[in-house]
């Protein structure tokens, strides 16, 4: 009775293996009772393998793909057919796929693939978007032309445009396909993508768990671009947007460890539809324990003394420990006396110091300050690059680090700001780059700067006195009086010298006119900064 059971459940298991091999009519094949079959499998030597059906794909990687490979061994019907089918069904590009046996010569077999090419996609029609939105989104979709039309173009494609709402806080947004056939282009589709938006989501509450010496009012401050909507907050509508949510959770636990709790961690949280229009949000908070500074020391200090760089530190044993305290007395304090300022403004610009954790105990944490002083720089040269319109002269006399001073990281930042006032170049893309050169102990600063339009045009109309008056003013910020009569330097004026010029015209016609100029020179001679200026 058991053989009998096994027997049919093998019959009933292989039935759909079986549909994926055979022979068509007219193949050739070895005569008797040979023929393969799951009951009778037997052993060949694979002589070759064609493929049918398919128009746009290339037929010798589809022979790969099936893994059936000339000289190879195998078992007919048997695990290496059943593998062949399954690997080209699980590329997607196929409606249907089947091994076929072409021919069989002795000891040899001669497999056939016939495939059904899946259609592919001629364009995208996004339908329920207004025009200027649906120009945007179809720059995002347009690599997707000519794809093969499957699942995985379906989820790319609404992953695409979800993802694109879900930046402008619109979380909720559905996307339903429909296929219709090209008439233009053989196996072709057009795909209608319907998108709706929603509502824009907006926060409905925001609740923490987990913590305990932290209020939840105190936690919610923290979230500055995540909030609760409500009716009575001016600032900030209760939108939700992804990317400002994880700031948020990032300036959460900075902000906790900066208390002392530097074990402070979000564990999980949850952001979950509270109605079509709002969500909420859960936050599981770890504290951990608050911890406090314990001993400081100092490693590789010789040019300043161990009690000099603690009182400039200004941390003392038994203050809340916070690595954020911590990172802006050593390197970045808003009044640039931290540790880094004192040694980068004396000439030592391979400065380095590293704070190590050396001991931690019940609630305190032990500091050990690893210094690496290095030589001191003094300048050689430095180097201006991209002042394409202004002259040297404008921006170097601006400049205060000098070849021969010992090299300054604060007068580097005031050189910076002081070339940014004089409103002839970009100021987010200034860049300075210290180029130090340890065989002399000399370093060279480089700095590169690129012009923006700094002039200006004035044109005003107003009515007084039942006349229209006109205004006409034009304003020249880097203009060169040196080159006036110089016709070659008039692009369309001679420019560079940093001067400016304005010229202003007002009338109401022949009744009245007005006319005005004035000159301004900010370095007067050329040699200090003294203003001139006439008009």
């Amino acid at each position: 009775m058991n053989r009998i059971l096994i027997f049919i459940y093998i019959i009933i298991t292989s039935t759909a293996a079986m549909a994926q091999i055979g022979g068509p009519v007219g193949a050739r094949r070895s005569s008797g009772d040979d023929t393969p079959s799951y009951l009778n499998p037997k052993e060949y030597t694979i002589g070759g393998t064609t493929v049918s059906g398919a128009q746009y794909l290339d037929k010798d990687v589809l022979v790969v793909i099936s893994k059936l490979s000339v000289g190879q061994r195998i078992l007919v019907p048997g695990e290496a057919t059943s593998t062949a089918v399954k690997n080209l069904w699980d590329q997607g590009l196929f409606d249907d796929v089947k091994l076929n046996i072409a021919q069989i010569k002795g000891d040899s077999i001669f497999f056939e693939i016939v495939v059904v090419e899946r259609p592919r996609l001629t364009r995208i029609n996004l339908l329920g978007l207004p025009k200027g939105q649906t120009t945007e989104l179809m720059k995002k979709l347009e690599d997707n032309k000519g794809k093969i039309i499957n699942e995985n173009l379906y989820n790319t494609t609404s992953n695409i445009i979800k993802k694109h709402y879900n930046e402008k806080g619109f979380l909720f947004t559905e996307v339903d396909f429909k296929e219709r056939k090209d008439t233009a282009e053989a196996n072709n589709m057009i795909l209608d993508v319907t998108v709706h938006k929603n509502a824009k989501v907006k926060v409905h509450s925001i609740a923490f768990e987990g913590n305990k010496d932290f209020k939840k009012a105190q936690l919610k401050k923290y979230m500055k671009k995540t909030h609760e909507q409500a009716f009575y907050k001016v600032f900030g509508s209760g939108k939700f947007l992804n990317d400002k949510y994880e700031e948020d959770k990032a300036t959460v636990v900075s902000k906790m460890q900066s208390k002392g709790y530097r074990d402070a961690t979000i564990v999980s949280d949850t952001v979950l539809r509270h109605d079509n229009k709002s969500m909420d949000i859960t936050i599981h908070l770890n504290e951990g324990n608050k911890y406090y500074f314990g001993n400081i020391t100092w490693a590789g200090n010789a040019i300043y003394t161990t009690d000099y760089l603690n009182k400039l530190l200004a941390i003392q044993k038994g203050d809340v420990f916070s690595e954020e305290h911590l990172d802006k007395r050593l390197h970045s304090s808003a009044n640039s006396d931290d540790i880094s300022t004192l040694y980068l403004d004396n000439g030592y610009l391979t400065f380095n110091i590293d704070p190590i954790q050396t001991r931690i105990y019940g609630d305190t944490v032990d500091i050990e300050m690893r210094l690496i002083e290095g030589p001191r720089y003094t300048i050689n040269k430095v180097i201006l690059r991209g002042n394409d319109i202004t002259n040297d002269k404008v921006v170097m006399r601006e400049i205060r680090t000098k070849p021969g001073d010992k090299f300054s990281k604060t007068d580097i930042v005031r050189t910076t700001r002081e070339i940014a006032q004089l409103g002839n170049f970009d100021e987010q893309k200034t860049v300075v780059n210290p180029i130090p050169n340890p065989s002399d102990g000399t370093v060279d600063i480089e700095y590169t700067v690129q012009e923006k339009p700094s002039d200006q045009v004035e044109l005003s109309g107003g009515f007084g006195g039942g006349r229209v008056i006109a205004t006409l003013g034009l304003t020249f910020n880097n203009f060169a009086a040196r080159h006036l009569f110089d016709l070659k330097e008039w692009k369309p004026l001679p420019k560079g010298d940093g001067q400016k010029l304005t010229l202003r015209g007002q009338t109401n016609g022949k009744q009245y006119q007005s006319y005005s100029f004035s000159f301004s020179e900010p370095w007067f001679g050329g040699k200090q900064k003294v203003y001139f200026g006439i008009s």
